[in-house]
């Protein structure tokens, strides 16, 4: 789901310099996602072809101290998930992975639930201290992450995050290094330790990434290491390079330039590359083949100001390796790939596929912010998944703090398998 396009360079750079807060802030936002859909038998607004899910988030942050040596900064955030008793009244499913359930005869979403309770949850998502001196700043705690192969997904009601000290430095001109060690995390990770919540193992949540209770394990049993150089010496280009040891598991390595054609004379042309190579370790402990999954995609796009921006893009992955491209952090299967799909992640990324984006993007004044979005993905010798073919329209309009998206969604897997229709309704309170 694509409702923001921030670069990683511009998330890591806000990273670096957000700790210049006046005394202390109090903020967050409340949510009121829904979604319904025709799959299998039932139509829809049927109950058991419905999920809905509410969620309070508040964050704070504060100046500890600031002299022209050092600034000190602080903050914390917390998140209360609820279903407001929706559940097996006017949906039989949820959103969010972190509720509970006290369980009737279970079956999966889509099917009656057999009167399956479902519980609110509440975690501390964020708690992290933070010291800059120059152009260095060092953040340790609990807090979202915005990197290519471990980061924080903000798509869906609840979003992960993790427990992990991180260290940027600007000292060399348009030059960007970063450091982190990842200790923690609590999303649903596919290559960690399996913490997700009842809704998420029984199939009732239909967009899980964090697990039960936001609860917080090892990341990828024994945690990771991260290193990167982002430069744009070059004006109209910015370059990344990511390093990471995943320390029981896996090698990768993640390349990306853009280019912004704008600032060469080539108004409103835009385009993009990237590459990522994951190996499992030898000895790792999911007795995972070391064999490199790689995978690179090209993005091609034109903007023309205040009218619309379309963009084309490919993707290729090689038919090795167990661990992919896609968020190492959580089960989710999302990707920070130019061709990755609205709402079916994980098919873009798997072994031995090829995949293609269109993103059409129009702003239409005084009446809404639409949006197309195609993704087909070719999985050639898979025998486990079929062929993707996904479709989704959005409307989104801003009134005053509240922010409302319609979405409309097609897809489908093929191979006899029946296309399904999603209609969904996201409302986001800021405050």
């Amino acid at each position: 789901m694509k409702f923001t396009k921030m670069s990683l360079v511009a998330a890591l750079l806000i990273g670096s310099s957000a700790f210049a807060i006046e005394n202390t802030k109090v903020s967050g936002d409340a949510k009121l996602f829904y979604e319904t859909s025709d799959r299998g038998t039932n139509s829809f607004f049927d109950k058991d072809a419905s999920a809905a899910d509410a969620a309070l988030n508040l964050n704070v942050t504060t100046d500890l101290m600031k002299n022209s040596t050092v600034a000190v900064s602080a903050g914390a955030g917390y998140t209360v998930l609820s279903t407001l008793g929706l559940e097996n009244n006017l949906v039989s499913a949820v959103w969010g992975g972190a509720h509970g359930a006290t369980t009737g005869t279970k079956a999966a979403y889509g099917s009656a639930l057999g009167g399956a309770k479902v519980e609110n949850a509440n975690w501390m998502n964020e708690a992290w201290l933070a010291a800059t001196a120059g152009k260095t700043t060092v953040k340790i705690g609990r807090m979202e992450l915005d990197t290519p192969l471990a980061f924080t997904e903000k798509w869906t009601i609840e979003k992960n995050t993790f427990e992990a000290a991180v260290v940027i430095n600007q000292d060399i001109p348009d030059t960007t290094l970063v450091g982190a060690f990842i200790g923690n995390g609590n999303g649903t990770e596919t290559y960690g330790q399996d913490n997700r919540g009842v809704v998420n193992t029984l199939g009732l949540a239909s967009a899980p990434v964090v697990n039960a209770d936001g609860k917080f394990t090892t990341y990828a049993k024994d945690g990771a290491y991260a290193v990167a150089v982002i430069n744009n010496s070059f004006k109209p280009l910015t370059v990344q390079a990511w390093y990471y040891d995943l320390t029981r598991l896996a090698n990768a390595y993640w390349l990306q330039a853009d280019l912004d054609a704008s600032q060469l004379g080539v108004k409103g042309m835009i385009a993009g590359v990237q590459y990522a190579s994951v190996s499992a370790k030898t000895g790792n402990y999911l007795g995972a083949p070391t064999d490199a999954s790689t995978t690179y995609a090209v993005m091609l796009g034109y903007d023309i100001k205040d009218i619309a921006t379309v963009k084309v893009a490919y993707s290729s992955v090689n038919d090795k390796g167990a661990v992919t491209a896609a968020n190492t952090a959580t089960s989710s299967g999302y990707s920070k790939l130019y061709t990755e799909a609205w709402w079916n992640y994980g098919q873009v990324t798997m072994a031995d596929t090829t995949a293609y984006n269109l993103t059409i993007e129009a702003p239409v004044k005084g009446i809404a912010d639409f949006a197309l979005y195609y993704t087909y993905a070719d999985h050639a010798k898979s025998v486990s998944s079929q062929d993707l073919t996904e479709m989704t329209l959005t409307a989104s309009k801003s009134f005053g703090a509240l922010d409302a998206t319609a979405a409309y969604v097609y897809y489908d897997l093929g191979k006899g398998t029946d296309a399904v229709n999603l209609l969904q309704v996201y409302l986001t309170l800021n405050f």
